[in-house]
C-alpha cells in the first residue's frame, strides 16, 4: 500500500478528498501539510504543521508516493495579485521539487478551466504557468485536472461563487457538446477523480477538463 500526501486539505476539493484517502485501502498512510492543527484524528493520518514560508523546514518530510495538491486561493482573499501567486503557484512549485527530489511518483494538482499561461487573465495565467512547470519536472505522472466552477459548502464565503453556481446550476441543461465541460461541478466529485486518477498508474503528463473530471468522479 501507497503513501498519499496532500496540501489544501482543508479546502472545499481537499477536506473530501482528505476523508478519501483515509477510508481506501489503497493508501497506508495519509501525510499533510498545514498550517494550523485541523484536530482530525485518524490512525493511517500524520499532520506536519509548517511554515509554508520556510520550505526548508519541511524539505525532508515530502517522502511519499502520490502527492495531491489541492491548495488554492482568491485574489480578493489573499489580499493582493502577490500573495495569490505564492499560494497557487510558489507553494505547488516548492513542494513539487522536493517531491521529485525524493522520488515521488505522481503528482495531481487542481488547476482551473481554461488555465493558459499565456492567458490575459491573472488567475488562469497563474494557473497556467504552474501547469507548464509541472511538465517539465520528471515526475512518472503528471494528472492536471481543471474544473469548471466548483459546487460545495466551502468554509468561506464566496458571493461572486455563489451567484455564478446559483445561474449556472439553473442553465445547465444548456451546456451540451462542446459546452459539456462548463458545467459547474461538486467539489467531492473533483476529490473522487483525483482518488481514481491516482489508481490508474498512467505515465506522462495528462490534463483533464472538466466534463472528463465530471465522468470519471461519478
Amino acid at each position: 500500500m501507497k503513501t498519499a500526501l496532500i496540501i489544501g486539505s482543508t479546502g472545499l476539493i481537499g477536506s473530501e478528498l482528505l476523508n478519501l484517502l483515509l477510508e481506501s485501502p489503497h493508501y497506508a498512510k495519509v501525510i499533510t501539510f498545514v498550517k494550523r492543527d485541523t484536530g482530525i484524528k485518524h490512525p493511517k493520518l500524520t499532520q506536519h504543521i509548517i511554515d509554508f514560508d520556510k520550505p526548508e523546514s519541511y524539505k525532508e518530510l515530502v517522502v511519499g508516493d502520490d502527492f495531491f495538491c489541492t491548495i488554492g486561493t482568491t485574489i480578493k482573499k489573499a489580499g493582493s495579485k502577490e500573495a495569490f501567486r505564492k499560494v497557487d503557484f510558489e507553494y505547488p512549485r516548492q513542494f513539487a521539487a522536493f517531491a521529485l527530489l525524493h522520488k515521488v511518483k505522481q503528482f495531481l494538482i487542481i488547476s482551473s478551466l481554461s488555465a493558459d499561461a499565456k492567458s490575459g487573465n491573472f488567475y488562469l495565467k497563474t494557473k497556467g504557468e504552474i501547469q507548464d512547470f509541472l511538465k517539465d519536472c520528471n515526475f512518472e505522472s503528471v494528472a492536471v485536472l481543471q474544473p469548471s466552477l466548483l459546487l460545495g459548502n466551502r468554509t468561506e464565503f464566496r458571493l461572486g461563487e455563489k451567484v455564478g453556481a446559483f445561474f449556472m446550476k439553473t442553465l445547465s441543461f444548456l451546456f451540451l457538446g462542446n459546452l459539456k465541460k462548463y458545467k459547474p461541478i461538486e467539489g467531492e466529485t473533483v476529490a473522487k477523480a483525483l482518488l481514481k486518477i491516482a489508481q490508474k498508474n498512467d505515465t506522462g503528463f495528462k490534463i483533464y477538463e472538466s466534463d472528463a473530471i465530471q465522468e470519471i468522479g461519478n
